[in-house]
């Protein structure tokens, strides 16, 4: 690999060349033992105690949880753990995926993911995701925790107020993930390994579970090595009821005049019955070599590696609501709702030879489907005097997701008829075909051949840091820091669109592929509701794969969707400075970050095809791309530079030995979205109009106000009220926005409108609530809740943004047993734009349970249970009279054995 030298590797440099100069002197040093934190938590009272501790020596606001507070709960990755502390927010999707049984992407205070930045060990993380909607469409910044097992935890810092030594990139704040360390245990050989397993309630299936680590160091604690790695299978089976979004019935159509109270109305596109299975494996490892060849110098090297091999089988038997609004059949019966046609009944029309289209078929199987994040990390810390510290940081990271082919059967179904009926929120709708069995192959025909195959998507960061602290002596001001950071970030997506391969004659009934008389499952749609469909046909995956082999065509060269490629690149730097003050009572921060991005975003712009034919020389636009069968393309770069200066305040009042009051402000910032910026512009040169992305967002920014007072009444034991506000400007809304493009027609630059996000504004304002403490008899609980109200500050809400959440749980401690409940809830919030329509989520709660019992010093047992309440996800369009889906992922139940040397 190349790595060019920089300013940040010429410092890390000079400061190994500063360990050799120190070594020659070391002889005339003092001996002076230095102080090395020593990891040993025991139990969930020890482990709160120094969370709390950590929180309430902090000098800006910060939350804490530690490994034994992980271990304890069935925290399968560390989304699931930060679930549970006040003003943080989790969801189970990053897109399009729809909701699953696992957390994944993680906010604060009522924000997008994307405007929380992620962290290990202070430096960035690149990422990417397994699902193929993911990889190719709206993609965010937000990192995967599904990538992240639990394992991995020392500590983890929720950091709510900036500060300036702070990587800038989250608007909300940052989530700090602090790895274990070879140096930190407490013996010299350290053997830990997990043995277990997980069993799925829906696909009925038990997978093996394993972690184990190992830790040496030598007598002298100045060199060791840990190691850790872990392998975690387990199936996922997702039941569900899926409404593809939503159309309007045309004032002008014929189905209007015929019936004028359905003009203007709603209709829902597709109804499906969706069952989604996957095979999920997640393995990898991490390194950490820590040497020190002076009494003052930490030489460290961390690498880490996971991959989530996903392979998946998605199916959808769905009615036709686009087909049959478009062919402007009359319905028999119907009701509207709130502007939503919410039940129609039309009578089969068809007949064979004359057919009549009432329902559609997806069966799309994606084997090898899968995610990686790979990250190595060097760090270097020299204790120059006993008044100065100098550290340096060079790493890479590097992010991938992947599907390398997508075998797609769509059928059309014919002369069925159609009914439905939606339920509200209550349960999944009523939806049948008179006419029709859905459990039968026989009469279905091959409607196309689609999806990106392969899909592939990649992101990349390289970075260098140097920091340095000086102590200040007595007085107000007791230390100072700075330091300067550099980055390169690329991001960029490919993807070749598949069709049918006309050669092969995909189309003659006889080349169908074989059905084998297999069904959904017996028990699917069970605790969903509603009276639709429950037993369709499903094609075999091996069938699939034979059959999609041969009659898909997917040439590298012709295929290439052009119009859906970016790449982006990103060259960061930044440069802060940074004061601690502390008096009698009191201590905080202030400092300025300052950050300049050079921001490079290559987009592939569409020729009209009036004038250049598509597969045909372009000699009219130099450079055209002429291979693809989409049309062609030319590619234009758009270049942009932004320096921001973020000033930072933290302030700490010890109102008493109990009590601390905090107030912080900050200015922060964070840049868009990857799809927002590189979504490629489709212009009409004759209506001078578009739609696509716009890489001339501007980064969003924000100014942050938190207030709050902290009561440690008792060990262990905490309650704390808290404020805090931002205001959002350049705020990632979707609207129109004007730019310059070459017009092809005749070779000039005009302004074009063009439909893509833009920047908006917005606000966020709320209160936290929290509480925790050990009780009689073994006995604690703890509690939190928050109020964020955000929105647009033309009322739209924000993405990510519920108003209401809170966590409840209790624990109980005795005897070798450490029992734990947790209850975490979250009201409903924006999703996002799906199919070009909004989407919310309803609320939902979530019960998790874990029961440890300690054998002896060496062998622990547990038993944990994941969505104890087997929860039913839900989520509606514009108003709650259009659901768009309805998922039930189950329970799984966690059980193993942990043994310690």
């Amino acid at each position: 690999m190349k790595f060019k030298p920089t300013p940040i590797a010429a410092a890390v440099a000079l400061a190994c060349m500063g360990v050799a100069s120190a070594y020659a002197q070391q002889a005339q040093d003092k001996d002076k033992t230095e102080k090395v934190e020593k990891i040993e938590v025991t139990g969930i009272r020890g482990s709160l105690e120094k969370s709390i501790e950590s929180k309430r020596n902090a000098d800006s606001v910060v939350e804490v949880i530690t490994a034994e507070d992980i271990g304890k709960m069935p925290d399968k990755n560390i989304a699931d753990s930060l679930q549970r502390i006040p003003g943080v927010t989790t969801s189970s999707q990053s897109g399009g995926s729809g909701g699953f049984d696992e957390n994944d992407r993680v906010s604060l205070r009522g924000t997008n993911p994307s405007l929380t930045q992620t962290l290990i060990n202070g430096h960035t993380v690149a990422s990417s995701d397994w699902f193929i909607l993911d990889q190719v469409g709206l993609v965010g910044r937000s990192v995967s925790y599904t990538m992240l097992p639990s394992e991995l935890v020392s500590q983890v810092f929720v950091r709510k107020s900036a500060t300036a030594d702070l990587v800038e990139g989250g608007v909300a704040g940052a989530v700090d993930i602090i790895t274990r360390k070879a140096l930190d245990f407490r013996k010299n050989l350290t053997v830990e390994a997990y043995l277990g397993g997980v069993y799925a309630e829906l696909p009925k299936k038990t997978d093996p579970q394993f972690n184990a680590l190992l830790a040496w160091k030598n007598e002298a604690n100045n060199f060791g090595i840990m190691l850790q790695g872990f392998y975690e299978k387990r199936h996922l089976r997702r039941d569900g009821q899926e409404i593809l979004g939503y159309g309007t019935i045309s004032p002008t159509s014929a189905l209007a005049t015929a019936v004028p109270e359905l003009a203007g109305v709603a209709f829902p596109t597709l109804i499906g019955s969706s069952l989604f299975e996957q095979e999920r494996e997640r393995k990898g490892g991490f390194l950490d070599v820590q040497f020190k060849p002076l009494r003052d110098v930490t030489i460290d090297f961390s690498a880490f590696s996971s991959k989530l091999e996903a392979t998946n089988y998605n199916r959808n038997w769905m009615m036709f609501g686009n087909a049959i609004i478009n062919a402007n059949r009359v319905p028999s019966f119907y009701r509207v709702e709130n502007g939503t046609l919410t039940a129609a009944t039309w009578n089969n029309v068809g007949s064979p030879g004359n057919n009549a289209q009432y329902a559609v078929v997806d069966d799309i199987y994606r084997p090898g489907a899968f995610s990686e994040t790979n990250f190595w990390d060097f760090d270097v810390k020299w204790r120059v005097s006993d008044r100065m510290n100098l550290s340096g940081k060079v790493g890479k990271s590097e992010g991938k997701g992947e599907t390398p082919v997508q075998q797609v059967f769509e059928g059309d179904v014919f002369n069925t008829g159609a009914s439905y009926n939606f339920n509200g929120l209550r349960s999944a709708a009523d939806v049948s075909f008179p006419n029709g069995n859905p459990s039968s192959f026989v009469g279905t025909s091959l409607n196309w051949i689609f999806g990106a195959s392969p899909g592939k998507t990649k992101d990349d960061e390289k970075y260098g840091q140097i920091d340095g602290d000086y102590d200040l002596g007595a007085g107000t001001f007791s230390g100072l820091k700075f330091g300067y950071r550099w980055a390169e970030h690329e991001r960029s997506t490919q993807q070749v669109a598949q069709g049918p391969n006309f050669a092969a004659d995909p189309f003659n009934p006889a080349n169908l592929p074989a059905w084998n008389g297999s069904t959904y499952p017996g028990d699917f749609g069970s605790g969903l509701g509603g009276n639709f469909p429950r037993q369709p046909w499903q094609i075999d995956t091996g069938e699939l794969e034979r059959w999609g082999n041969l009659y898909s065509n997917r040439d590298p060269l012709g295929r290439q969707f052009w119009p859906g490629e970016f790449s982006l690149k990103e060259k960061i730097q930044a440069a802060y400075l940074m004061t601690n003050f502390e008096g009698q009572g009191y201590a905080g921060n202030v400092g300025l970050r300052y950050v300049k991005t050079d921001e490079s975003v290559l987009v592939n712009q569409g020729v009209d095809g009036s004038v250049c034919a598509v597969q045909a020389p372009c000699p009219q636009v130099p450079g055209a791309i002429t291979t693809s069968a989409f049309g062609t393309f030319y590619r234009r770069s758009v270049n942009n530079t932004y320096t921001d200066w973020l000033p930072s305040a933290n302030l700490k009042f010890d109102l008493d030995k109990n009590t601390v009051l905090r107030f912080a402000l900050a200015k922060t910032m964070a840049r868009p979205d990857y799809s927002a910026l590189g979504g490629s512009i489709t212009a009409d040169d004759t209506t001078l109009t578009g739609n696509g992305g716009n890489p001339d967002l501007k980064p969003i920014r924000s100014t942050n106000a938190d207030v709050s007072l902290e009561l440690y009444y008792a060990p262990r034991a905490l309650f704390a009220i808290g404020g805090f506000y931002m205001d959002l400007t350049n705020y990632v809304a979707f609207g129109t926005y004007q730019t310059q493009l070459l017009n092809i027609r005749n070779n000039t630059f005009q302004t074009y409108t063009i439909s893509a996000p833009i920047n908006s504004s917005g606000k966020v304002k709320g209160v936290e609530l929290s509480w925790q403490s050990p009780l009689p008899w073994g006995f604690g609980g703890f509690a939190n809740y928050t109020y964020s109200h955000a929105e647009e500050d033309n009322g739209a809400p924000l993405v990510g943004a519920s108003k209401n959440t809170g966590n409840i749980g209790g624990y109980w401690e005795a005897k070798g047993f450490s029992i734990r409940l947790a209850y975490t809830y979250r009201s409903e919030f924006f999703v996002g734009l799906d199919r070009s329509t909004p989407q919310f989520q309803d609320d939902t709660g979530t019960l998790n349970a874990a029961i440890n019992y300690q054998i002896n010093d060496r062998f622990s047992v547990s038993a944990e249970a994941l969505n104890l309440n087997d929860p039913i996800l839900k989520y509606y369009g514009a108003n709650q009279d259009q659901p768009r889906a309805f998922y039930r992922n189950g329970r799984q139940f966690y059980f193993g054995i942990r043994a310690k040397l």
